[in-house]
Parts: C-alpha cells; sequence; structure tokens
C-alpha cells in the first residue's frame, strides 16, 4: 500500500509539475498581446483548468492511458518508473525553455518501463505484446495531426473574422457553429454505444473468446450479451428526447437484471480474493496456474447465492458468500462494504458520462458571442482600428478560457489514467469505471495550482518566438487550439496540447504570409515533439532496471 500512496503523490507532483509546464500554452497569446499581465493569466487559466472538471464527465483519454500496456505487465513498479522518467523529461525540458509534450512524456514513460518489466521477466518479447500498438499509434498520429487540425481551423477563423462583408461572416459562424453541433452530436452517439457496449461486456467476451474459441460459458455470454446490446441499442436515439431516466428503464426491459446483478457481483468478490493480480501472477509464473484455478472455482461456487440475491438481500447474500469462501472478518468488513448492486444506477452512470450536450451548448454559446460582438461592433459602432483591437481583447478572454477547459479537461485525464492503472495493479479496484470520485477532483486542482505557477520561459517560445501575434490572432490561436482539444477528448485519444496551441498559432501566422513563421524554430519544436516519447521510454527502463535492483 505504501508504494501505491507514493506513486499516487508522484502522479499529483507529475500533474503539478504538467500545470506549470504547460501554463504557456494557455497563457502565452494572451500575455504576448498584453491583454492580461502575467499574473492575471496565470490566474485566469488556473480557474478555467479546475472548472474542466465540471464540463469533462467521460473521462475517455484517462482511460485510454491507463490501458496503453495490457493488463499482466503493469506493475506497481513499472508505473513508478513510468512516473519518474516522465518527471525528469518534463522538469529539463521546462528547464531549456523547450515546448515538449507531457502527455506523450507519460505515454513513453509507462511503455518503455513495461517493456523493460516484459523484458526481464520473460526474455526478449515482441512489444506489440507488452503495449496496447492501436493505442501508441492512435497517440503517433496526433503527433501530427493535431497541431495540422488546430493550425487549419485556426487559419479558417482568422479568414471569416478578415472578411469584410458583415452578413457573409455570420453566415459562415452559423454554418460553422451548425457543423461543430451535429460533431459533437455524433461523438455523444458513437460514446453512447460504447459505453452500452462496455455495460453489457460484449468486447470484453469477445476478446476473452478470440483466445479461448472452444469455451462453451464463453460463448454463451457472449451471445447473450450481443443478444442485449443490440436490443438496447434501438432506444439510445431517444435518449436527449425522453431523458436518462426513461432510456434507462426501457433499456432495462429487455435486459437479463439477474445476469447483469450476477456478473456485478462475481466482480466484488473477484476483487476481494485479487483475482486479477492473481491472474497476473499466473501468466507472469506459471507454477501459480494452479492458484488460479482454486480461486477461479472459489468464485463459481458463490453463483447460486448471487442468482438469490433478490430473494436473500444484500446482508445475507453477503453471510453466504462470505462463509464460502472462507472470510475472516477484516475481508468480510470490506465485502460488506463493496457489495452494492444497483443496476439501474451502473446503466445510468455510463450514459451520463456519454453525454457531452453540457459542453456542446457550451461551444454554441460561444459561437453566439462571437457572432454577437461582431454585430455590435460593426453594426451598432462604427468600426475603426482601436475598437476593433479592444474587441478582440475582450474576445481573447473568452478564448483563453476555453483553451484552458481544454487543456484542464484532455491533461488532468491522463494522470487520472496512470492513477487507475496504479490502482488496478493494486487490486483496489478491478476496472477503471470504478475509479474514486476523488481521483478527478485532485487531478483538476493539481494541474490547476501548476498553472498558477506559471512557466515564464515557455512562455516565450510559444508568445513571440514562432510569430508576432495580435489580439486577432490571438483569438483565432485559442479558439482553434480549444475546439481541438475538446474534439480528441470526446473521441479519448491523448493529444498534446503544446503541439495544438503551436499548430494554431502557426495557423494564424501564415495567413498573414508564410514568411511570418518562423520555420526555424518550428523545425526545432518538432524534433523535439517526436523524439519525447523515444527518450521518456529509454529513460523509464533505465528507471525500472534500477528500481528492480531493490
Amino acid at each position: 500500500m505504501t508504494l501505491v500512496v507514493i506513486i499516487i503523490i508522484l502522479a499529483l507532483v507529475f500533474d503539478y509539475i504538467n500545470g506549470f509546464h504547460d501554463a504557456a500554452n494557455s497563457i502565452a497569446t494572451i500575455v504576448s498581446t498584453k491583454v492580461l499581465t502575467p499574473f492575471q493569466a496565470v490566474l485566469w487559466a488556473a480557474m478555467f483548468n479546475f472548472g474542466a472538471f465540471f464540463l469533462f464527465k467521460d473521462h475517455a483519454v484517462a482511460n485510454t492511458i491507463s490501458k496503453t500496456v495490457f493488463e499482466v505487465y503493469i506493475s506497481l513498479e513499472v508505473i513508478l518508473a513510468g512516473l519518474l522518467a516522465a518527471i525528469f523529461w518534463n522538469l529539463l525540458t521546462w528547464w531549456l525553455g523547450i515546448p515538449s509534450s507531457s502527455s506523450h512524456t507519460l505515454i513513453g514513460g509507462f511503455a518503455g518501463a513495461a517493456v523493460m518489466h516484459g523484458f526481464m521477466l520473460k526474455g526478449v518479447t515482441p512489444i506489440g505484446e507488452i503495449v496496447a500498438s492501436d493505442s501508441i499509434m492512435k497517440t503517433i498520429w496526433f503527433i501530427f495531426l493535431a497541431p495540422i487540425i488546430g493550425m487549419v481551423i485556426s487559419a479558417y477563423i482568422t479568414l471569416v473574422t478578415l472578411k469584410r462583408n458583415y452578413w457573409g461572416k455570420l453566415s459562415l459562424i452559423v454554418l460553422s457553429s451548425i457543423a461543430m453541433f451535429f460533431m459533437f452530436d455524433y461523438f455523444m452517439d458513437v460514446k453512447m454505444e460504447e459505453n452500452l457496449n462496455k455495460f453489457y461486456k460484449v468486447s470484453q467476451y469477445k476478446k476473452s473468446l478470440e483466445k479461448n474459441p472452444t469455451d462453451v460459458v464463453l460463448q454463451q455470454k457472449y451471445a447473450a450479451a450481443q443478444s442485449q446490446y443490440d436490443k438496447a441499442l434501438v432506444y439510445l436515439p431517444e435518449y436527449t428526447k425522453i431523458g436518462k431516466k426513461e432510456t434507462v428503464s426501457k433499456i432495462l426491459t429487455v435486459s437479463n437484471v439477474v445476469d447483469l446483478e450476477v456478473e456485478k457481483q462475481r466482480e466484488i468478490v473477484e476483487k476481494i480474493l485479487g483475482l486479477e493480480i492473481i491472474k497476473k501472477e499466473a501468466f507472469l509464473h506459471p507454477e501459480q496456474q494452479q492458484k488460479l484455478i482454486a480461486t477461479t472455482a472459489l468464485v463459481a461456487s458463490c453463483n447460486e447465492d448471487f442468482k438469490e440475491f433478490h430473494n436473500l438481500g444484500k446482508k445475507q447474500t453477503v453471510l453466504n458468500v462470505s462463509k464460502k469462501l472462507g472470510l475472516g472478518k477484516v475481508q468480510e468488513k470490506k465485502l460488506q462494504k463493496l457489495y452494492s448492486v444497483n443496476i439501474q444506477k451502473s446503466l445510468a452512470k455510463e450514459l451520463d458520462n456519454a453525454d457531452n450536450r453540457m459542453l456542446n451548448y457550451s461551444m454554441m454559446l460561444f459561437f453566439a458571442i462571437f457572432a454577437i460582438t461582431y454585430y455590435y461592433v460593426e453594426k451598432i459602432r462604427k468600426p475603426t482600428a482601436a475598437k476593433m483591437q479592444n474587441m478582440f481583447k475582450k474576445l481573447q478572454l473568452l478564448s483563453s478560457a476555453a483553451f484552458s477547459l481544454g487543456h484542464g479537461g484532455s491533461d488532468a485525464q491522463k494522470v487520472m489514467g496512470i492513477i487507475g492503472a496504479a490502482l488496478i495493479a493494486n487490486g483496489t479496484i478491478v476496472d477503471f469505471k470504478e475509479i474514486p470520485n476523488w481521483v478527478p477532483l485532485a487531478c483538476y486542482t493539481a494541474i490547476a495550482l501548476g498553472t498558477l505557477s506559471g512557466g515564464w520561459k515557455i512562455v516565450k517560445t510559444m508568445g513571440s518566438k514562432i510569430t508576432k501575434v495580435t489580439p486577432l490572432e490571438g483569438v483565432g490561436a485559442e479558439t482553434a487550439g480549444a475546439i481541438t482539444l475538446f474534439m480528441t477528448a470526446q473521441m479519448g485519444i491523448p493529444v498534446s496540447t503544446t503541439h495544438t496551441i503551436t499548430g494554431s498559432i502557426i495557423g494564424v501566422g501564415a495567413t498573414k504570409r508564410l514568411s511570418a513563421v518562423r520555420w526555424g524554430v518550428t523545425r526545432s519544436l518538432m524534433i523535439a515533439w517526436i523524439i519525447t516519447i523515444p527518450i521518456s521510454a529509454i529513460l523509464a527502463a533505465i528507471f525500472y532496471s534500477i528500481i528492480s535492483l531493490f
């Protein structure tokens, strides 16, 4: 347990460092345009970093991070080594003033330590058997795609803003907001389906069946889960009309609630017995197979008690299960505490996590404020250079707040993923969806405090070395960065806020003329981005080798 506490503290330290390392991303343009003083800017950014806690409910990015490495190769020592490497690289790049990615150093460190762990345990092992290559490849692709997306959006926003015809400008804003609304509505539909899939464990059974195709019990479970999932999908399109409560009620009418309750109880008992840890030990040490077989049989012996849960009630079920498992008083109390089986609440939580309407409506409000401000300046007051400059300074408060929300929502989740992986490795929780509420609260608080500390060396690079940024261009860059971060967070892709805002700044600079961008500085930044994952992985492998000696 001591090692878990150390990892959680180090993870929050990394989150704090991430905050001041990436503070420049949120405040560089607003400081360089002199809209706010440095202190006012970090205070503004930190406030909205923490505000993301209330806006981002589905922690898809955190879930992706926690599953970067296959579970059997995750140990507390692996996570510790990955964190130490990430902290070291982040502090080094901060000291040198290089805006590298905190996200990528964390992913690289986690993966590098796991690969070394696998090699030391089983000899030369294909990396694809240790690291989830699809997650890593998605992250690598977005090293290049995130800045390009930010660059395209920021260039588009700047060109729309510079358009002289007001009604043409307004039409483009309206069309853009409608397109964005439907895009995020689509993300919500996809996430609803994914979360419903998790609820019925369709993908989980499918993967298990691929490993054991002749397992009759697994075949039956997969067929039943798939059937229920297909029937439940019919009711998802009605969610926004009839609401969460009614949708849950309808879905459960086509579900085998008893089977779902049995599965939930089985998870609780497996957690008490530490089955996931035993599975990992059996995979890495074949001599532990008998212990795994015995523990699995012990869980199976409780099936009849699980099925009688409604008739027996919680108290009697816990007593019966505890007696069969031969639990001591401490474990029995733990079982009593964990034994909360509420399928309605579980399903409601899955749907609620996928509900991004608050985020979508916030973005629509953002577009509406832009449209109203343009109308006020151009139609009610006579526009002058000074008035337009003043308008964009005020709008930059809004755009920087949006980017800070995206920064907090994206980057705090990465540390949540690491803490979640540590809790799973320790057997404290069975699955990431059980992550305690204090974890996101602590992570959002840590990143906000880190942002409040600032990162002035990187502010200089981001705010002036790439291209000279005006308030108009600051609005374009920050708005583009915010949209990109909101979009990738919905997709569960861990992208770098550094890459995103850099691409956005390049986009606004390039709309003036290509020579306005200092491409030499940009090339240096890109080299830093590309080397971050491999260097972090090598550092983590070294740290793991040292830790393993003790």
